[in-house]
């Protein structure tokens, strides 16, 4: 969905900034769909009953099913006169409380601010940052932490996720660990991707890119971690940057393991500008966050049945799980 630009005449139109948290366990993914609970759907739905106005999201990166966030923004237009009603007196803020009232208790807006028509949650982004939980324990994950942690059936060595992983950072064609869209470009500035064991010994991995093709940060995860427990030398990797499309070879990761932690944004003058190239450099059928902008009702609904299904989606054929 691109934006649609407000007309501030007078004061007539406002935009308000949302960040937003989601366990993504219960959602088909963030786009909505019909007949199917999505985040998106949601969230427009109480919106519109506490504003009294239907609402268009805009969003930073559309997760999909199974993926998580805890730092999501997205924006919509509404007019002024919409927030003088006597539970909100004017005050976007005041959204929070009411939506938090309304809102099922796995998914919540953390913040509602009035920003300038110039903010799009979406062009206007500079980075979008991820993490993802890997538990290689033979047993698997720990249960209290099965929703939000993915499992690795053989032991994975650190160092070599690690070793692998700094072979992908940087500026390069990520086709290999992308699905295809006609008309978008797979080049993609990986600016970091690193892993460390939390207390549990869990792994955790940061993954930091100016913005991610579909399904591209779940297929990093699944290339590294196929290093890291020997299947692959650590130049296998860097191999896959020289290919032009899809590669069969790599598997993608669960859906579960996958949140989106926050995107970064410049500072309010330089967000028109950010918008601009970013719109310079994609064309409508570009992919964002990390899963298609297009034919979304197909994309986000292709493979459902192995998001927790097993170690890994192949990805052969024309199936698999997008996004993440």
């Amino acid at each position: 969905m691109t934006s649609n630009p407000a007309t501030d005449s007078g004061g007539g139109v406002c935009r308000l900034r949302l960040d937003v948290g989601y366990d993504g366990t219960d959602f088909h993914g963030w786009a909505a769909q019909p007949g199917r609970r999505t985040v998106e759907g949601v969230l427009t739905d109480a919106l519109g009953t506490v504003l009294r106005e239907s609402v268009n999201l805009t969003v930073a990166g559309r997760t999909d099913a199974g993926v998580h966030a805890t730092g999501q923004v997205a924006h919509f237009d509404v007019p002024r006169a919409a927030l003088d009603t006597r539970s909100i007196h004017g005050d976007p803020s005041t959204l929070v409380r009411r939506l938090a009232k309304m809102l099922p208790d796995d998914v919540r807006v953390k913040a509602v601010e009035d920003v300038s028509t110039d903010f799009d949650a979406r062009f206007a982004a500079l980075r979008r940052h991820y993490v993802y939980r890997l538990s290689d324990a033979s047993w698997g994950a720990e249960p209290v932490a099965a929703r939000t942690t993915a499992d690795w059936t053989r032991p994975i060595d650190l160092e070599l996720l690690n070793a692998a992983s700094a072979t992908l950072v940087g500026l390069h064609d990520f086709a290999a660990f992308c699905r295809f869209r006609p008309g978008s470009t797979t080049i993609r500035d990986l600016q970091a991707f690193e892993w460390r064991r939390d207390g549990d010994g869990v792994l955790v991995g940061r993954v930091t890119a100016d913005a991610f093709c579909w399904s591209m940060v779940r297929s990093l995860v699944g290339a590294v971690a196929t290093v890291g427990e020997g299947r692959r030398d650590v130049d296998w990797c860097a191999g896959l940057l020289a290919q032009t499309s899809r590669s069969a070879e790599v598997p993608v990761a669960q859906a579960r393991g996958l949140c989106l932690t926050g995107v970064d944004y410049p500072s309010p003058d330089q967000w028109a500008a950010r918008a601009e190239k970013t719109r310079d450099l994609r064309d409508p059928g570009q992919v964002d966050g990390d899963v298609g902008q297009v034919s979304v009702q197909v994309d986000q609904d292709s493979g459902q049945v192995d998001q927790d299904s097993g170690q890994v989606d192949r990805d052969s054929g024309g199936t698999g799980c997008c996004g993440g």
